[in-house]
C-alpha cells in the first residue's frame, strides 16, 4: 500500500534522468499547484519551479538546498487519506504517514529557512485534507460528543485523535514559526480556511477544542488582515447558539480565545466591539448550559467595563432582563457575576441601575432557596458596594428594608435569619434615622394591606349572607364560594 502512495507523487521523467547531474538524488522539477495556464502566470510559474525528491530520506541525509523540497515531498505523502475506524487495515501505511508527520513536526520546530510558496500551499493543503476533509465536524460530533449538558463523563475519543493530534501540532508549529511570512501565507490562510477552522470547535473532544483553540488564537495575532472576520465568524456562531440551537461544544474554548483578545483593544472601544458585547456575550447568559462557559463569559465582559465603565450600566440592564427565575444556580452565578461588575462600576452608572438593581436583589434576599438567599445578602460584606450604597441610600433603604424585615420575620432558615439580622445592624449603623423611617413606613404599610385584607373578607361575608336570604328560581341553582 505504501508503495501505492509513493506512485501518487510525481516521479522524474525521461528527460529529467538524462538531467540527474543537475537534480540531485533523482528528484523532478514540477509548476506549483494552483497555477493557472495563462501566459500571464508563465514567469510566476518559472519563478515557482519546485523539486520532488523521494519522501523517505530523512532530513538530514540532504543537504540544506534540498530540504525545502523533502519538506515538499513528505507533506504530499501525508495527503493520503486513511479509514481509521477499523484498526485493522493498512497498518505498515498508517506507520509510514504518522513517522512522517513526526518529521514534519520535527523541522518546522527546529528553525528552518524561509519557507517558499509552495512550501507553504503544500503545508496547508495537507492540513486542509486531513482535518477538513476526512473527518469533517458532523463525523466528529456523532462519534465523541457528549450527552446534552453532560459534562462529568469522560468523553469517548474517536480512534484517528492520535493522527489528528500530529496534524493539529504540525499546524500550530507552523503558523508559529518565525520562517513563515505572514505576507504571502495570508494567500492561503483565507476566509474559507478560517470559517472551517472555527466549525471544527464543535467537536466533543476537549483536546482537539484545545488544540484548535491555539490555533485559532494564532491565527488571530499573525494575521490582522482577518480579525474582523473572525470576530463576525464567532458571533455568528454565538446567535445561532443562543436563539436557535443552545447547542455547542465550543463556546467555553471560543469566548477564552476573545478574553485575551479584548484585553488588547485599543481605547474609546470601536463601535464594532461594543455591539459584539452587547448582541453576542450579554445573550449568552441565557442559555441553560451557562455554567459550562460562564467563567469564560463573566471574564470577558468584566475585561469590558474596566476598559470603558461607561459600559457597565448596559450590561447591568442585559442581566437582568436574563435573569433566571426558577434556575437557582443560574441565580447564584448571576449574583456573583454582579458582585465583580460592582466593584469596579463608578457612580453614575451606579445610580442609573440603582433602583432596578435592588428591586431584583430583594427578590433574592427573601428567596426560599437559602444559597440564593445567602449569597445575595452576601452582597453587604463588600466595602465597595457599602460605598455605593451609603450616597444613595435615602434611593436604596426603601427598597432593602421590606425585604429585610420580612426575612427576620418568616424565613425557614436560621442561618439566613441571621445573615439578615446581620445586615440589618450593618444599614442601621450607616443611617439609623432613615432605617427607622423606612421599617416604621413599612409596618404602616403592612398594616394598611391588613386592614384592607379584612375590609375584603367581610365584603365578601356580607355577600354570602345576602345571597343566602335569596329564594332560588325554580330551574336555577346559586353556588357561593
Amino acid at each position: 500500500m505504501w508503495k501505492q502512495i509513493l506512485r501518487k507523487i510525481p516521479r522524474k521523467s525521461q528527460k529529467q534522468d538524462r538531467d540527474s547531474s543537475r537534480i540531485p538524488y533523482g528528484g523532478s522539477k514540477i509548476p506549483s499547484p494552483g497555477l493557472g495556464s495563462s501566459p500571464a502566470n508563465a514567469a510566476k510559474r518559472a519563478a515557482t519551479v519546485i523539486v520532488v525528491i523521494e519522501p523517505l530520506l530523512a532530513f538530514k541525509d540532504v543537504p540544506s538546498s534540498e530540504k525545502m523540497s523533502l519538506f515538499i515531498s513528505k507533506l504530499s505523502l501525508c495527503c493520503v487519506v486513511f479509514d481509521f475506524t477499523d484498526p485493522a487495515t493498512n497498518i505498515q501505511e498508517k506507520e509510514l504517514k504518522q513517522a512522517t508527520l513526526l518529521e514534519l513536526l520535527d523541522f518546522v520546530s527546529e528553525n528552518p529557512p524561509k519557507f517558499s510558496e509552495p512550501a507553504i500551499l503544500a503545508s496547508f493543503k495537507m492540513c486542509s485534507i486531513n482535518l477538513f476533509r476526512v473527518f469533517p465536524p458532523s463525523y466528529r460530533s456523532s462519534h465523541t460528543s457528549f450527552g446534552e449538558n453532560d459534562t462529568d463523563d469522560e468523553p469517548i475519543f474517536d480512534p484517528s485523535w492520535p493522527h489528528l493530534q500530529l496534524v493539529y501540532d504540525f499546524l500550530l508549529k507552523f503558523l508559529a514559526s518565525g520562517s513563515l511570512e505572514a505576507k504571502v501565507a495570508k494567500k492561503y490562510i483565507d476566509c474559507l480556511f478560517i470559517s472551517r477552522i472555527i466549525e471544527l470547535f464543535d467537536s466533543g473532544n476537549p483536546r482537539e477544542r484545545d488544540c484548535l483553540k491555539e490555533i485559532l488564537h494564532r491565527i488571530y495575532g499573525k494575521f490582522m488582515v482577518h480579525r474582523p472576520f473572525i470576530r463576525k465568524c464567532v458571533s455568528n456562531v454565538f446567535y445561532r447558539f443562543v436563539f436557535e440551537t443552545e447547542k455547542h461544544k465550543g463556546v467555553a474554548e471560543l469566548l477564552e480565545i476573545f478574553g485575551s483578545v479584548i484585553t488588547g483593544f485599543a481605547l474609546p472601544l470601536k463601535e464594532e466591539h461594543k455591539i459584539f458585547l452587547l448582541r453576542a456575550l450579554i445573550p449568552l447568559h441565557k442559555p441553560k448550559s451557562l455554567a459550562v462557559y460562564f467563567n469564560q463569559l463573566s471574564f470577558c465582559v468584566i475585561q469590558y467595563i474596566e476598559k470603558e465603565p461607561e459600559l457597565a450600566s448596559s450590561v447591568i440592564t442585559g442581566l437582568l432582563k436574563y435573569w433566571p427565575i426558577t434556575n437557582t444556580q443560574k441565580e447564584m452565578m448571576f449574583l456573583g457575576e454582579l458582585q465583580e461588575i460592582l466593584e469596579v462600576i463608578n457612580m453614575p452608572e451606579f445610580q442609573k441601575v440603582m433602583v432596578p438593581l435592588f428591586c431584583r436583589i430583594r427578590h433574592c434576599m427573601n428567596s426560599y432557596h437559602f444559597q440564593v438567599a445567602e449569597r445575595a445578602l452576601f452582597l453587604w460584606n463588600n466595602d465597595q458596594i457599602l460605598n455605593l450604597i451609603a450616597p444613595n441610600r435615602h434611593v436604596i433603604f426603601p427598597v432593602l428594608f421590606p425585604a429585610l424585615v420580612l426575612n427576620t420575620q418568616s424565613h425557614w432558615n436560621q442561618h439566613v435569619l441571621n445573615v439578615t439580622l446581620n445586615v440589618r445592624k450593618t444599614l442601621e449603623e450607616m443611617d439609623y434615622i432613615l432605617a427607622s423611617s423606612c421599617i416604621t413606613s413599612y409596618n404602616e404599610e403592612q398594616l394598611q394591606a391588613d386592614e384592607q385584607v379584612e375590609k375584603r373578607r367581610k365584603t365578601w361575608e356580607h355577600l354570602e349572607k345576602v345571597a343566602d336570604l335569596q329564594p332560588v328560581s325554580e330551574n336555577t341553582a346559586v353556588l357561593v364560594t
